[in-house]
């Protein structure tokens, strides 16, 4: 009699399949550690001398929306530093942010042409987590209107689960995730400069579907940094201003030379 054999063949990797699309959320231990956010805040505050070096501006106007389920005040403190360094911050002044509600992108439209009109010239976005996606889409709506894009822990690509927020997402927007089309439409990176600023510590967005692709125009920057302290960090702060103080029509990539090494992880180090 022939016996049968009792070995189970492994099922094969999809080779399409990217490391954003394999990534899985955060663990309760990274979650753990976004409590850690308050000292962030209170790590900026001390380096205030030294973020007193950090690029200065022209002037130029930035509109800073706010992530899942918060407002403009979590953006309060990014906004001082950046008044502090010569640009012109804004709200968004649409309240929390519950997600892609009726009206939502409409008004943010209609609050970036403001800006645009009032001030005359072109308008930087910069977007905490979900506040980054809605950036990126107005972007490629109104690229005419933008200067560059500045995401802090969004998650723009790989798998739209990878996240211990999603839940809330789903509740808070009375949205369902995993769109296909929806999906493949915001992981196209905009038509301006683009930089995503990002934490391989974040416990809340797997750092994975936060990367940018590095070419000409885009980029990714990474910090040590929690997911709520993205926004308060003194060394996304640094970042944030050089990015927004280059020339219009300047742009370079984010270097690490120097001392910036050690503030600045290899985002292109093995995972």
């Amino acid at each position: 009699m022939t016996s049968r054999s009792t070995t189970k063949t492994k099922p094969r990797m999809n080779p399409n399949l990217s490391a954003a699309d394999l990534a899985q959320a955060p663990s309760w231990w990274l979650l753990a550690l976004e409590s850690r956010a308050p000292f962030e805040l209170g790590a900026s505050i001390l380096a205030s001398p030294l973020l007193h070096y950090a690029a200065r501006g022209d002037g130029h106007p930035v509109m800073v929306l706010p992530g899942l389920a918060a407002g403009d005040l979590t953006t309060l403190p990014l906004r001082q530093f950046l008044q502090d360094r010569g640009f012109k911050p804004y709200g968004w002044e649409l309240g929390p942010n519950y997600g892609p509600r009726e009206g939502v992108l409409e008004s943010c439209i209609a609050r970036l042409r403001e800006l645009r009109r009032e001030h005359g010239c072109k308008v930087s976005l910069v977007g905490w987590s979900l506040g980054g996606v809605y950036a990126r889409e107005l972007a490629k709506m109104l690229s005419e209107d933008v200067r560059d894009v500045i995401t802090l822990g969004s998650p723009f690509t790989g798998n739209p689960r990878a996240s211990n927020a999603w839940r809330l997402f789903e509740f808070a927007s009375g949205k369902k995730i995993g769109d296909a089309k929806l999906h493949e439409q915001i992981k196209r990176t905009p038509p301006v400069p683009t930089t995503s600023i990002y934490s391989r510590t974040d416990g809340i967005v797997a750092w994975q579907c936060s990367l940018e692709k590095n070419t000409a125009r885009s980029e990714s920057i990474e910090v040590v940094a929690s997911h709520v302290g993205l926004g308060m960090n003194p060394a996304a702060f640094y970042a944030i201003a050089d990015r927004l103080a280059q020339a219009e029509g300047e742009w370079k990539p984010f270097h690490r030379d120097g001392w910036r090494r050690w503030a600045f992880p290899d985002p292109d180090r093995p995972g």
